[in-house]
């Protein structure tokens, strides 16, 4: 089924949420978005023995959950081969950062608050269908199979997450570091087209990585995208200083992802 053909009515969605008038509201706020197949679970156990059976292409839940949280859920999706990529959305009224951050970093397409408008919700299920089945990337001079890519992130459900979607576009060949000083080692043994960054890692950060790629590094011009949860200003202000590409929020848009990597690349 090629990206033209795949729709939003063809989605088929698992909402976890232990409250049946919360389901019915946002089961509703799902059919006017287009979602036509919708299956409800109101706990995580329910839902991950559900998910052994059947094959849902997204799972929207609740932070927190009879029997466990939205957090682990996810995790223990990201820990199963057959559920690793399974698009994830989360709901919640929750906005404090040490419990959105791990949703984060485990690769959610998307936090959505409660309450959400209609709009917020299109926007989340449009990402949906783009992280489902993507486009690949449009290169003039040559091919995304070609691209050599720096994956730099601490998390390894981040990295994944980053490689599943670039890998969707057609790219094929990547490299993997858990923080700034191994990926500097990696650039002064491999030649990279594209590096891909997070902000906050040990030992050093991806501001001090991308500045050492532009003042020490025999590839300084390499592109350099960080894909970041960080949401203090003058931090962010001092990468785009440092010399950094494009910075792009978690979660992220998959076709903002594509549109920024095609124009860095062309």
């Amino acid at each position: 089924m090629t990206y033209q053909q795949l729709q939003i009515s063809d989605i088929v969605v698992v909402l976890v949420e232990p409250s049946s008038t919360q389901q019915k509201i946002i089961g509703k706020q799902l059919n006017e978005v287009g979602i036509r197949q919708i299956i409800y679970q109101s706990s995580g156990e329910d839902t991950l023995r559900n998910l052994s059976v059947n094959q849902p292409d997204v799972v929207i839940s609740a932070l927190y959950l009879p029997d466990m949280t939205g957090t682990e859920l996810v995790h223990r999706m990201r820990d199963t081969e057959d559920h690793q990529h399974t698009a994830f959305i989360l709901i919640s009224s929750e906005t404090r950062f040490r419990y959105l951050d791990p949703i984060r970093q485990a690769g959610a397409i998307a936090i959505l608050p409660k309450p959400f408008s209609k709009d917020a919700l299109q926007v989340a299920m449009t990402n949906a269908l783009d992280y489902i089945d993507p486009e690949q990337l449009d290169l003039d001079t040559f091919s995304p199979e070609d691209l050599a890519v720096l994956i730099v992130d601490d998390s390894k459900m981040a990295r994944q997450h980053i490689m599943r979607v670039l890998s969707s576009l057609g790219i094929e060949q990547f490299h993997e570091a858990c923080d700034g000083v191994e990926a500097l080692q990696l650039l002064s043994d491999h030649y990279f087209d594209l590096v891909v960054t997070d902000y906050n890692m040990p030992n050093m950060d991806g501001k001090e990585l991308i500045e050492h790629i532009r003042h020490d590094s025999q590839q300084a011009s390499v592109p350099v995208i960080m894909v970041t949860s960080e949401e203090n200003e003058n931090r962010l202000a001092a990468v785009q200083k440092s010399g950094v590409s494009a910075i792009c929020d978690k979660p992220f848009e998959n076709k903002s992802v594509k549109a920024l990597v095609q124009q860095l690349l062309a």
